[in-house]
């Protein structure tokens, strides 16, 4: 291992995400607030809901201190590495979650999980607080140990520069889906003692990072046995072109599709949403009451990282 350490308007609304949150310890500090929008830049807030609350009964609002660190339970560790990209011709950074009494004795499942525009992989390490909420989860026996890998789906990003505001497509499109198949799985294979099966592999986003989990995972499903997105932004590519196979698509243990009903981005899940229901694709469709926010990443995957892997 290394080293530790309309469309113009839905573009516009895309890249108004905001910047990320201050430095919070993996395992400690209040909850952050739920909105994602930092300074005086706008939010993907919706005025009004874009539609009904949906499956909050079997999956409901998650309760009350689930994001918080606990003293009595043992928690993982988050590492940042970094890695040679080939690939990219550059050096890249990875935060790398790896669980309470991790051991290199035996093997785990792995899921990659993609940060939203405009942030970084401290994303839901600090925002989201997912490393907290699996501890929690694991401790509680709700959830299988499991190595998290935190890209950065920037495909520019060096460790000198993570570069939170880089909003091209030559940074989060095919480069960093290439590096992710390419790169990032066979580095965290090799280094870390990970299933290599596509049982024990899954891929999971926000915003920018579920529209790249949509659309190397559907177009990758020997790679991936587990999908789960929230709030997908308008870097995914239309449903049609994803969701062209159902009896393939059905094979997947898990294909959890999310969004707040307050998300100005709304539309895209639900576009997801209305075509695999549409062609018979087996899927949990969850809508919150929470906008294009932290809100909405914590509660998902507080619900999602308990399936995973079972």
């Amino acid at each position: 291992m290394r080293r530790p350490v309309s469309i113009p308007q839905v573009l516009v609304l895309l890249a108004a995400l905001a910047a990320p949150a201050t430095v919070l310890h993996a395992q400690g500090g209040a909850p952050p607030a739920a909105g994602r929008a930092g300074g005086g830049a706008p939010n993907l807030t919706a005025a009004e809901p874009m539609g009904p609350v949906e499956n909050l009964t079997a999956y409901p609002v998650p309760p009350e201190g689930f994001n918080v660190a606990r003293d009595n339970v043992p928690h993982g560790e988050v590492k940042l590495v970094d890695y040679e990209s080939k690939t990219l011709g550059i050096r890249r950074p990875l935060r790398i979650y790896t669980p309470p009494g991790f051991s290199t004795a035996r093997r785990y499942p792995v899921l990659y999980l993609q940060h939203g525009l405009g942030n970084t992989s401290t994303e839901w390490v600090q925002r989201a607080r997912a490393p907290i909420i699996a501890d929690n989860l694991i401790a509680d026996g709700k959830m299988v140990p499991m190595i998290i890998v935190f890209p950065s789906g920037n495909a520019t990003a060096t460790p000198a520069d993570e570069k939170q505001g880089d909003r091209t497509q030559a940074s989060y499109g095919q480069p960093y889906h290439d590096d992710l198949l390419k790169e990032i799985i066979p580095f965290v294979e090799a280094n870390y003692p990970v299933s290599t099966d596509r049982a024990n592999r899954g891929i999971a986003g926000m915003s920018m990072g579920s529209g790249q989990a949509l659309n190397i995972g559907l177009t990758n499903l020997d790679t991936f046995d587990w999908i789960a997105v929230v709030a997908p932004a308008p870097n995914t590519r239309p449903p049609a072109e994803l969701l062209t196979d159902t009896a393939v698509l059905n094979r997947l243990k898990l294909f959890w599709l999310s969004v707040g009903n307050r998300d100005a981005l709304y539309r895209v899940g639900r576009g997801v949403h209305d075509l695999a229901t549409e062609k018979g694709v087996t899927h949990i469709w969850r809508v919150d009451t929470n906008a294009h926010d932290t809100g909405a990443m914590s509660s998902n995957f507080y619900h999602f990282a308990q399936k995973l892997f079972k």
